[in-house]
């Protein structure tokens, strides 16, 4: 049985609003971790480089968990326009970029946490590692999986 294009939207909406479910208790706690850094007494101690990539890691979280919350507050202030395509289309570009930045928080925390714990070129390896990491599983394998296939599959 087809389903027709209101199902359709129905369905990836639901399976768009579960994603977010599972990405952002991650987000969450990154971000109360990142909240409790500053007043741990290692901290103080920190050159100002790692305070930097501190504070954008912060940030980084901040506006990715904010990017991944919109669409909830999206939907329930736009509920029955009758638009939900068009929203669908806003929401996983939301999600996306939201990943990104988040992808950026998680390789900068490894930096800033792997610099209190080892030298600078290891703390560089760790948050580099980490970033390709991240930009492999999140973004290259899902697009090279894609490739050749029509959008509605």
């Amino acid at each position: 049985m087809t389903e027709d294009r209101k199902e359709r939207v129905d369905r990836e909406l639901i399976e768009l609003l579960n994603e977010i479910r599972v990405a952002l208790p991650g987000a969450q706690v990154l971000f109360a971790f990142l909240l409790t850094l500053p007043f741990t007494p290692r901290f103080e101690s920190l050159e100002p480089l790692y305070r930097d990539a501190y504070f954008a890691a912060f940030i980084c979280t901040a506006v990715g968990t904010s990017m991944l919350m919109a669409p909830t507050m999206h939907h329930r202030l736009r509920f029955r326009e009758r638009d939900k395509e068009r929203m669908l289309l806003g929401f996983n570009k939301l999600i996306v970029a939201g990943s990104i930045f988040l992808a950026a928080a998680v390789a900068l925390a490894v930096y800033v946490v792997t610099s209190m714990l080892f030298a600078p070129g290891w703390a560089a390896l760790a948050g580099g590692a980490i970033a390709a990491w991240l930009v492999a599983l999140w973004y290259v394998l899902p697009l090279l999986q894609r490739r050749g296939r029509p959008l509605d599959e």
